[in-house]
């Protein structure tokens, strides 16, 4: 089967090519594993900290990705929840406890990082962490809801907002454009206000219905409730801090953050910063139960990601384009059509 893998970790450099196009062997199925051909994988950018080693997988080489839609192949002798053909969605768990805390748990496997995953013709997956797809969306739709949508729905739901509260989304890419349509349903007489270092995602963002949209240190027309921050640097954070109200929970959805910026958390002042009972909280992983929740509220809106599609030989171009920032909604990449 035609892969692209992770060979070495290094700097992304412009006009580099980070992943590799190899032929590798079809994966075969344990026992509780289901083998997925793949028909679409999107592109995130935890992508980006593999490869940089932010997050670095234990072994090289390995095949990212984790926003994988595909249909069954195959099965382990102890699978027989779905048929040969099933159209099924893999996030980025790809086994855990199967407890409430498994994102936290040492059990914890990742799809693209500890195992295989998929950019690639075909992989395996533990068949409690594959799910249905509502029929409503595409393969490319549906690739981005297994985990900028379903992460994005978690940190969501850990803003503990009410309706009628405002929400800011500092960073708006591949999860806060599903957070803002996800958002929108839930607490309809909520406002969003969105944080963007680009006149092309600010104008993204207003197109989608955000009632403000401004650069990421502007000050909004109001002091929000709760932000959630997707973005892989501190500029962000700091300049949130000091948007939310007295009593605001700021909410960060990222598995890791760049540390070319570090620095500006000197300029962290007590009093115009933290006071007043804010709050930080963090997202790690996603759980089986996000991506149930979060795929049946994406077909009751329904959802409409906005996606630009490579073939897999292209992945290379994918990335370069996310590290640039030249995104508008999210990247998928097309494999099996």
């Amino acid at each position: 089967m035609r892969a692209m893998v992770i060979e070495s970790i290094a700097p992304l450099v412009a006009g580099g090519a980070p992943l590799k196009l190899v032929e590798l062997p079809v994966p075969v199925p344990a026992a509780d594993e289901i083998l997925i051909q793949v028909a679409a994988c999107g592109v995130c950018h935890t992508e980006i900290d593999e490869i940089e080693g932010r997050t670095p997988p234990p072994r090289l080489p390995v095949v990212p990705g984790h926003e994988v839609i595909g249909r069954v192949a195959g099965s382990g002798a102890d699978c027989h929840r779905y048929e040969i053909g099933e159209r099924l969605g893999i996030g980025w768990i790809h086994r855990s406890s199967g407890t409430s805390d498994e994102n936290l748990s040492p059990e914890f496997c990742a799809t693209g990082r500890d195992v295989n995953g998929g950019y690639a013709e075909y992989m395996t997956v533990t068949e409690p962490y594959a799910y249905p797809i509502p029929d409503i969306f595409s393969d490319a739709e549906a690739a981005p809801l297994m985990c900028a949508g379903a992460v994005g729905y978690r940190a969501l739901r850990a803003c503990g907002l009410a309706d009628g509260q405002l929400l800011g989304l500092t960073g708006f890419g591949g999860s806060a454009h599903l957070v803002l349509q996800t958002a929108q349903y839930l607490y309809p007489a909520g406002k969003i206000f969105v944080f963007a270092r680009s006149d092309r995602e600010r104008k993204f963002a207003l197109d989608l219905g955000a009632a403000w949209a401004g650069d990421t240190d502007a000050d909004p027309p109001q002091k929000l409730h709760a932000i959630i921050d997707t973005t892989p640097v501190w500029r962000p954070v700091v300049a949130a801090l000091r948007a939310l109200r007295p009593g605001g929970r700021l909410v960060i959805n990222a598995i890791r953050k760049e540390d070319h910026d570090r620095e500006l958390l000197a300029n962290l002042s007590y009093a115009e910063h933290l006071w007043l009972e804010k709050e930080l909280k963090t997202v790690a992983n996603v759980t089986a139960r996000d991506i149930r929740e979060f795929l049946a509220v994406a077909a009751r809106i329904p959802i409409r990601p906005e996606v630009q599609v490579y073939p897999l030989e292209q992945a290379n171009e994918a990335i370069q384009a996310l590290h640039s920032a030249h995104v508008r909604g999210t990247k998928v990449l097309k494999i099996n059509f």
